[in-house]
Order: C-alpha cells, then structure tokens, then sequence
C-alpha cells in the first residue's frame, strides 16, 4: 500500500462526519471548518501508527478523526486569540461569523472529539482517554508559553523549544502512539513512535521558522520575513540574541519593539544580515536535522517490519522536504 490508500480513507470518512444539525450557527462553523482541508498529517500518522502492527488499520479510523477534530478545534480558537483574518486561503470562523460563534463552535468540536474516541475498545480506552486529556492540557500550555513569550524581555532557546514540543509536536507525537496501541503495539513501540513524531514536530516547526526567513514566497505560502516584522520570538532570533556581538546587538535592538516600521522590507534585510553574519541559516539546518535524526532512530527501534516502516519514514521525509 501507499500513503493514498490511508489518506483516502481518511478523507472520505471525514467528508461523511456529522457534528449535528440545530442550531445552524453552531454547527455550520464547525462544517465550514473542517472542509478547510489541510494536509491531516495527525490522523494520518494515526492510521499509519496502527498499520505497523495490523492489517486491521480501519479499527483507528474514528479515532484518527478525533485527532483531526481536535487539532481543528485548536485552531479554531487559536485564530480568535492571534485575532488571524484567514486560514488556508479563507476567512477564519471568528471573522466569518463572530468571536463567540467561535468560541462555542470549538467547545463542541472538543466535545466530539472524545465521542469519536469512544470507539476504542474498553480495554484500552481509559488509558487512551487518559493520554488525550494530558496531550491536550499540553497543548493548552504551549499556546499559553507562546502568548507569554510576546510579552517577555528574555526567552531562553530551551524555553522556546519546549514551548513548540508542547504547542505543535506532542500532538503529531500522541497520534502515531494511539494508532500503534490500536494496532497492538507493546508499550516500547508506542513510546519509540511517541518520541519520533514529537522530534518530528519540533523539527517541522523549526524548519517553518528558517523557511519564513530564507524560504521563496512564491512556494512558502506567506509573506517571507514575517516573523521578524512582527518581532515572534523563534530559534533563529534567540540564537542571534545569544551570539551577537556588541554592534550586532545594536542592530537587533534597533529593529525589535518597531513590529510595524515603515519599511518592512529593510527591518527584514538588516536582522537577516546579522544572521548571515552568526551563521544562524546553517545553525538552524543542524538542529533541525539532529532532531530528524532522532526521531529516525526512534523509528529504527521499533519491532515493526521494515516494509511498514517505509511508509512513516516516506511521510517524515515528504513533511522535511528531503530525499534521505
């Protein structure tokens, strides 16, 4: 089989979800949501995760959709706290509708994600139940840290690393150790997985941060150098902070707290040549690869055959945009 197999599926199943009927305000966000579309990497990671250890890999489809439905969920209501105009190209629900509708809307899209999670069978629900309320509450945390970090004069690169394990990896790592626990993995497999798709997250997350500096426009998605118009704190900025000498950092105070300069596209030219400068481009590319490298030796460890393994391992390489 190939990844179309399992996204198919996926998206078929999701297509066919009902949230509910009345009120349409409330529901009618949460449709228009979910036919945002994306790339559904958590579900699919689930799906994947399950498949290591058996043919039988439908058993984790609802599931998989609660995944979905809660990563959804996050930002929908992530959206009202950036006060962000679009997602994928279209008006966000809180703008579309209003900020309240948006606010119940993903309350109730929580509420069935548990449901969709009731499918599991009872012998491993409770712990299942147990892992997606602890991985949501750290979900919760990160987007706190995130929002704390805009206010504070000093983060710490390990500060800023655990914020983006918690805010965007542990979800990527808690989906593939719910699939392989369906799929009958041993409490070793599914930790290996756990740890593979979270260095996943954090590398797929740093590499955003090095794309929104260096990347092309045109393939990006967004507006390159973005991050440092806005002042967002990623590894690369915290990095330059750390290393700068005394004219650099000159530089770097000169810009950062103008998040709105009369022209951007200098504030962009002149912090990016402070990180040429340090050497932060290739810095970065090292910490993104030892993490990928990690996460690749977690899925080395794993007793699943090699031939499964290969359609992970493709996803991990397709997400980092790499060959090997």
């Amino acid at each position: 089989m190939d990844l179309s197999v399992f996204s198919n599926t996926l998206t078929s199943a999701l297509a066919e979800l009902r949230y509910g009927d009345q009120p349409q305000e409330l529901y009618e966000p949460i449709r228009y949501s979910m036919s945002m579309g994306g790339k559904r990497i958590r579900p699919l990671l689930t799906l994947l995760g399950a498949q290591l250890f058996t043919n039988d890999w439908q058993r984790a489809l609802r599931p998989a959709m609660a995944v979905e439905v809660f990563h959804n969920f996050t930002l929908l209501h992530d959206d009202i706290m950036d006060q962000a105009p679009l997602r994928r190209g279209q008006p966000t629900v809180h703008v579309k509708w209003n900020p309240n509708v948006a606010i119940l809307s993903g309350d109730v899209m929580l509420v069935r994600a548990y449901e969709l999670l009731f499918d599991i069978e009872p012998a491993l629900l409770p712990e299942a139940l147990r892992r997606f309320s602890q991985t949501a509450a750290e979900v919760c945390e990160g987007q706190q840290l995130d929002m704390n970090f805009e206010k504070e004069a000093h983060v710490s690169i390990a500060q800023y690393l655990d914020m983006i394990r918690l805010k965007t990896a542990v979800l990527l790592g808690f989906a593939l150790e719910l699939g392989a626990r369906l799929g009958g993995a041993s409490p070793e497999d599914a930790d290996h997985l756990r740890r593979f798709g979270t260095d996943i997250g954090v590398a797929f997350q740093l590499r955003d941060d090095l794309l929104d500096v260096y990347g092309d426009a045109a393939t990006f998605g967004k507006r390159v150098g973005g991050d440092i118009v806005s002042d967002k704190k990623t590894y690369l900025l915290l990095t330059a902070l750390e290393q700068a000498n005394e004219a650099q950092q000159a530089t770097l105070h000169r810009w950062i707290g103008n998040n709105a300069p009369e022209d951007a596209e200098a504030k962009v030219a002149a912090v990016r040549a402070v990180y040429d400068e340090l050497q932060i481009r290739p810095r970065t590319e090292e910490l993104i690869n030892a993490y990928f490298q990690d996460a690749l030796a977690h899925l080395e460890a794993v007793q699943a055959p090699a031939e499964r393994k290969q359609l992970l391992r493709g996803l991990a390489l397709q997400l980092m945009e790499r060959e090997n």
